[in-house]
This record gives C-alpha cells, sequence and structure tokens, in this order.
C-alpha cells in the first residue's frame, strides 16, 4: 500500500471539524452529529423498506407473524412499492431542475441576464432533435429549443429524444423491457399511481417502473439540465481552484453558495465580482468579497469559474460554524433546515431564493430569471453589510486547503486523452485514445464515483478511500457531486500531487494528457455527461456499454435522487455498487430483482451490488472490471 501522507487525510479533516463543533458547544448550537445520536437506532422496519403509510388503514408493518398488509400486499409488494416512490421524488427532483433550466434558456437575450454562451453546442443540440437551425438568429433558436425542451415533459406520444444518444443494442434493450421513458412527467405520475392503494403490488413491474422513471431523469430531465446549462452558461473545460473549509478568508466577505441549481449562483458570481460590489465591501472593512460553495452549486461555479469549494453535503454547517460566513445562500436541494436556528447562533444571513425550497428561520427573497440581476444585487449587498456584525471571538477557519482541477466535460475529457495517443480528433472529439489505453492494458478500466455523504458512513471516508484504491491499480476516477468534491477536499484532483500514489499505467497517462488521476465532471445532474461517455466508448469500441470495463459506484448515497440515478446508470448497462443498502433487504423478490442474475440483469445486463464493507465493496469493483477485460479478451 502507498503511503498518502502529504494528502489531506480523513484525521485532519475531522480534527477541523471537532474544532467548529466546540464552538458550536460556546453557542448553543445544534449540530448533524448530536441529530445522529438522538435518532439512533433507526427503525428497523424502515431500513428493510417493509412498513407501509399509503392508507389509513394502516401503517402496517410486515412480520412474521403478520406476513401481509391488511389490504392483503405481501412484503415483496409493500418494498417494491417503497422502492418506486422513492425512485420517482428522485426523478421528479433532478428533471424539475432541468425544467428550470429550460424555462431560464428561453429568458436569454443579447446583453440579459442569461446569453447563450456555447451557441455551437445549441446549434450541434438542434441538429440532433430535427430542429431547422439555417439562418435563425441564436436567440431565436434558443427560444425554440426551450420550448420544444419543455414539451418533452408532457408530450402525449413518443419517447425521450436523447435516447437516440445511447448505441442501438442499449435502445433496444430498453425496448424490449419495456422501459424506453415516454414524457418525463408521465413516468413520474405513473410512479405515483402504481404505488397508490390498491394498483400495484407485483414486484416485478413495479421494479420494471423503476428503471423507466430513473431514465426519464438521467436520459431526459437530468440530460436536458446538463446540456442547456452548458449552452447558457459555457461548456466546462479544465480550470484550476481550490477545496476545503480553508478556502474561506478571514478578512473578506464570505458568500458561500449551497445548493444545485447553477441559475442563481451564477448571478452571485458576476455581482460579486463587480467593482463597485468590491469598492463597497472595502468600505465596510473588508479587503474583497470571497465566494465559495457547498454541494452541487458550488461544482457548478467551480467549473465554469474556479469558485473554490469549502465542503460537500455534511460540511454545509460548518462554513456556518466558522463564524465568518456572512450569508449562505441557497436554492433548492440537500439543504438542511438547520441552517435556519444554526445561523440565528452567529452573524450570519440564511437566504432562501425558491418557492420549491421554503425553510423557515431564513430570509426569502425569491429568485427568478427575469429579475436575476436584482436579485443577486441585493444579496450581494446584504451580505456586505453584514460584515460589521461579526463576532471576532467567535471566527476560525480551519486552515485546510487544496488545489484541484476541475471542469472534465466530456468534450473537455475527449480533448485531453487526445493527447496521450497522439491522435488526430475528428469534429467533436473522440475516445479513442482512452479506448487504446484501456484496450492495450495501461488503464484497466474506470469508476464513475458519485453520491453524497450518509452519517451511516464515516464522511468522506468510503469515497476517498475506494478511488485511492482504485488509482493504485491503475483504475481512474471519474467523478460528480459531493464524491467530486470529497477528491478535491483530499488533494486527489491536484494533478502533480495526486499522480504520484497512481499505478505506473496511470501515473503515465495523467502525465502525458496534464490531468489528475480523478477527473471531476461536475454536478450530480451531470451524471448524464457519464452516460454519453460511457455510450460514446461503447460505439468507439464497437462493443456493447455493458462490455465497457467500466463501473458505477455511490459508496455513500443517501438521498431520492441517488435512487433514480442508479436506476438510470444500471438501466444505461453499468453494473452499480452501492455502499449503503437501498432499503430492499426485507423482501428476497426486491433483493434477487435488483441485485441477482435473473432481474434487472437480464433485462439490461447490469445489476446493482451491495456491500457496506467498503474495502470488500472495493474488491469486488476491481473484480468485476478485470471480469470484463477477461471476457474481451484482453
Amino acid at each position: 500500500m502507498k503511503d498518502w501522507a502529504s494528502l489531506t487525510t480523513i484525521e485532519e479533516m475531522e480534527a477541523a471539524t471537532n474544532s467548529l463543533l466546540e464552538t458550536a458547544k460556546k453557542v448553543g448550537a445544534d449540530t448533524w452529529q448530536q441529530r445522529v445520536k438522538n435518532q439512533t437506532p433507526h427503525c428497523g422496519f424502515g431500513e428493510s423498506g417493509t412498513c407501509c403509510r399509503i392508507c389509513s388503514m394502516g401503517p402496517c408493518r410486515i412480520t412474521k407473524k403478520a406476513p401481509r398488509g391488511i389490504c392483503g400486499c405481501d412484503v415483496h409488494g409493500i418494498v417494491a412499492r417503497n422502492y418506486l416512490m422513492f425512485t420517482a421524488g428522485g426523478a421528479a427532483t433532478h428533471s424539475d431542475h432541468g425544467r428550470e433550466i429550460m424555462h431560464t434558456l428561453y429568458q436569454t437575450r443579447e446583453g440579459g441576464n442569461y446569453q447563450v454562451k456555447d451557441p455551437e453546442k445549441l446549434i450541434r443540440i438542434a441538429k440532433e432533435w430535427g430542429v431547422e437551425t439555417e439562418g435563425k438568429d441564436i436567440y431565436d433558436l434558443a427560444h425554440e429549443m426551450a420550448e420544444t425542451g419543455l414539451l418533452e415533459y408532457g408530450k402525449p406520444f413518443g419517447t425521450q429524444r436523447f435516447l437516440k444518444r445511447a448505441p442501438e443494442h442499449t435502445q433496444q434493450l430498453w425496448h424490449d423491457a419495456g422501459i424506453e421513458p415516454r414524457a418525463i412527467d408521465r413516468e413520474v405520475s405513473q410512479s405515483m399511481h402504481m404505488t397508490h392503494m390498491g394498483c400495484s403490488s407485483l414486484a416485478e413491474a413495479l421494479i420494471r417502473q423503476s428503471l423507466r422513471a430513473g431514465l426519464s431523469d438521467g436520459w431526459g430531465g437530468s440530460m436536458m439540465g446538463t446540456e442547456f446549462s452548458d449552452v447558457m452558461f459555457g461548456t466546462p473545460r479544465p480550470i484550476d481552484t481550490e477545496a476545503n473549509i480553508g478556502v474561506m478568508e478571514k478578512d473578506n466577505v464570505n458568500i458561500v453558495v449551497h445548493g444545485h441549481d447553477p441559475s442563481l449562483s451564477e448571478m452571485i458570481v458576476y455581482y460579486a465580482s463587480d467593482p463597485e460590489m468590491i469598492a463597497y465591501a472595502k468600505s465596510m472593512g473588508a479587503k474583497g468579497i470571497t465566494i465559495s460553495g457547498v454541494c452541487c452549486t458550488s461544482n457548478e461555479v467551480a467549473m465554469r469559474h474556479g469558485i473554490p469549494m469549502a465542503g460537500n453535503y455534511l460540511n454545509q454547517e460548518n462554513v456556518v460554524l466558522t463564524g465568518a460566513c456572512e450569508a449562505i445562500v441557497v436554492d433548492v436541494q440537500c439543504i438542511f433546515p438547520a441552517l435556519g436556528p444554526l445561523s440565528k447562533c452567529f452573524h450570519t444571513k440564511f437566504i432562501t431564493t425558491s418557492p420549491i425550497a421554503r425553510i423557515p428561520d431564513s430570509e426569502f427573497i425569491q429568485f427568478s430569471a427575469e429579475s436575476a440581476g436584482e436579485n443577486a444585487k441585493a444579496i450581494v449587498k446584504m451580505a456586505i453589510e453584514n460584515f460589521k456584525n461579526r463576532k471576532p471571538e467567535l471566527v476560525n477557519i480551519p486552515n485546510l486547503k487544496q488545489k484541484a482541477r476541475v471542469g472534465y466535460s466530456v468534450e473537455a475529457i475527449k480533448k485531453v486523452l487526445d493527447g496521450v495517443a497522439n491522435s488526430q480528433l475528428d469534429e467533436f472529439g473522440t475516445t479513442k485514445p482512452l479506448v487504446e489505453c484501456v484496450h492495450s492494458g495501461v488503464l484497466r478500466g474506470a469508476v464513475a464515483m458519485v453520491g453524497c455523504n450518509n452519517p451511516k458512513v464515516r464522511p468522506d471516508t468510503a469515497h476517498i478511500g475506494l478511488m485511492k484504491k482504485m488509482l493504485e491499480n491503475d483504475i481512474i476516477v471519474i467523478t460528480t457531486g459531493c464524491s467530486a468534491q470529497a477528491a478535491a477536499k483530499a488533494g486527489l484532483m491536484d494533478p502533480e500531487k495526486a499522480k504520484e500514489y497512481c499505478g505506473a499505467g496511470l501515473k503515465r497517462v495523467c502525465e502525458l494528457a496534464g490531468i489528475p488521476p480523478v477527473l471531476h465532471m461536475g454536478s450530480c445532474v451531470d451524471i448524464s455527461r457519464m452516460m454519453i461517455l460511457a455510450s460514446d466508448i461503447a460505439k468507439d469500441w464497437g462493443i456493447n456499454i455493458s462490455q465497457v470495463p467500466v463501473v458505477g459506484c455511490a459508496p455513500e448515497w443517501m438521498s431520492e435522487k441517488a435512487v433514480s440515478i442508479g436506476n438510470y446508470v444500471v438501466a444505461t448497462g453499468i453494473e452499480t455498487f452501492l455502499g449503503v443498502d437501498p432499503y430492499s433487504k426485507g423482501s428476497e423478490e426486491v433483493t434477487r430483482l435488483l441485485q441477482g442474475e435473473d432481474g434487472v440483469k437480464e433485462w439490461v445486463e447490469a445489476k446493482f451490488v451491495v456491500d457496506t464493507d467498503i474495502d470488500s465493496l472495493g474488491d469486488k469493483m476491481i473484480a468485476c472490471i478485470e471480469a470484463k477485460r477477461a471476457a474481451l479478451g484482453i
């Protein structure tokens, strides 16, 4: 095993958090660490998926003594219904993100708050969708594409447009399994209808719909959210930034953006860099303004502007506990309601901006595309004016910070990896250099590492530990969301430091291409980029996606979105490894369908693998990659 001592360790991160928790005690603040203790042990029926509360005859709990609910539904139907409801919630959430992006696209105009920054990509997608582009003003085209995209949510006939990006083999699998996603809202709505009392209780039918709803997210709403964010805000390309709590600056006004929708954070970043706002901050006694981020909003602005990443999901309270946060500005998803009372223990302004995420003890400034500039300027000004209210005795910014290179969109990956084989890029780039590296054994394969933090797993240990294990074995890691931030905080995205800990083949690739061994692909909605990349690799290689030596992994997942993501990654043909049980263990039938050889594996050529022993999970991932290589004869 290699000595990783020069990178930031889990122990150092925990020591920093513990110093902040001491501040929490001083002011009587509540933190997630204490709330976990208050909620432990968890309900065993809930964890196994064997409780049902979808009608008022219950709630019903399945036991050996009571093997059926009052309506007669057995444990397999109850567990599968709960799994589908979990999926539907996640599909609705990420797809609604995409819907907001399409509405914002409709507001673009020359000189406006939002503009088309990647017209070539807009034209390329328009041609892909069969929309005429010749002779059209770019903004007229943007508005037409926005309307066309919004129709994907409720069209009465047909399937999702982006399905055509998948290899024909994959499209045929979806068709044969009856899981091609139709209108996005229809799949969410049908899922909720199927799980209503007195409807579906056949586990197989419920799991098929789970895959379908997931695909409507990954190859529908999320993919639109990603692609059209690129159109408006720019397609990411490699950019250097910093990560971990030490990116906050003691002498500056600190504004932390948190959530998932880049429409808000883009405007905050723009106005925070306005010379007028910087001068105003200096007039209030600050040296300047520092924007940093938490969760996926952070990933969005990091990969487009180099904005530093303060932390991931379970770090969101830490930024307030520094005592140096003038404002934490949130949009939607993964936001602790605890930020309200916590902020009141400090001078921090907790600002909510979306009617979708109304939270007690916050200051609500409704953000909209039409008034984006006005809203963002008001928020930045509020934060500046709050600088004078700091309590110096409570200020404690732990000195933890690492360099990180981020912004590896599919387009960027194709471009930088081309340098490895010195091949000629075609018009839109190619994955052939990457294929050659894997085929020759220089790289053994790839892992798509995604997902949240979960207090059931020592925070960040699974992400970082598994990544290190993969790198030592010449397996490149692509990552998004909180997993990406875990890597960045540890230093695994520093191209100079991290390459020294790789196997010889991966190290050589990193040196030739000038990349870190862990590639930041964006926010959790950008897992759709991974599906495009896997699809392109399969096409360039001339094999099926399920044959490519790549696996998916969510070692610390916790949200409904993660279940939807897992479903569409598996349904795309990528074996997916989980470090937290998906609440299915109460039913042998559902467990077989999700994890066995004769369920989803028969339908889509991939399945879930669940192992809460993280080291064992890593061994299984490596074994799966090597088995795929052996099957290909390489």
